[in-house]
Order: structure tokens, then sequence, then C-alpha cells
């Protein structure tokens, strides 16, 4: 069984940075996070693979980062430049299929940890 557990969420003003973690068990192939902000749909915002691949949603390209430590147990996701429109509670996600990608059907999900950004 797959556990993903977030932290790190909080609340910053526009332009501030945060730094997500994910403790996962399990060695999946494909990692990611998503996002969903209230009365709008999850969207994906990036994933890396075991190898170290990785993808991102344009809208946070250039701005956030993901990687994970070599022993692949936790993911992180460094976030700069932050907008108001990132507000949102950030999701964990993991599926052990090849390739990766954001479009895939995730089987494990986080609880998720709030992130607020004030203009």
């Amino acid at each position: 069984q797959v556990q993903l557990v977030e932290s790190g969420g909080g609340s910053v003003q526009s332009g501030g940075s945060l730094n997500l973690s994910c403790s996962a068990t399990g060695n999946m192939y494909c990692m990611a996070w998503f996002r969903q902000a209230p009365g709008r749909e999850r969207e994906g915002v990036g994933s890396i693979d075991r190898a170290g691949g990785t993808t991102y949603a344009d809208s946070v390209k250039g701005r956030f980062t993901i990687s994970k430590d070599n022993a692949g147990g936790t993911l992180y996701l460094q976030m700069n430049s932050l907008k108001p429109g990132d507000t949102g509670m950030y999701y964990c996600a993991a599926v052990d299929v090849f390739p990766c990608a954001l479009w895939r059907r995730f089987l494990y999900w986080g609880q998720g940890t709030q992130v607020t950004v004030s203009s």
C-alpha cells in the first residue's frame, strides 16, 4: 500500500516562495503534483519519473521545480514567484506506469496541503 503525506503549505504574499514536500512509501515510477482551487477542477502542476525526467504545466514553467531525493522517498515542489492564481490545495500523487505524464490516471493520492497566496 502506497501512502503519500504532503507538508509545507502555508500563506505567502505574491512574489513569495514555498517548498512543499511529499513523504512517500513505495517506489512508484511516476509521481506528480496536482492542485485544486475552490470552485475549479483539479489541474496537474508537474510530474517526475524515476529517472528524474520532469514535465510542467505551462502556467508554472520557469517558476516551479519538482525534485525528489535519491531514495525516491520524498517528493518536493519548490514554488517561486507565487501568484494569487496559485492558491489552492496541493496534492501529491503516484502511479507505477511508463511513461510518466500528467494525463495518467494516478492511483495514489495524499490528503493535500493548502497554499494561499495574497496580493
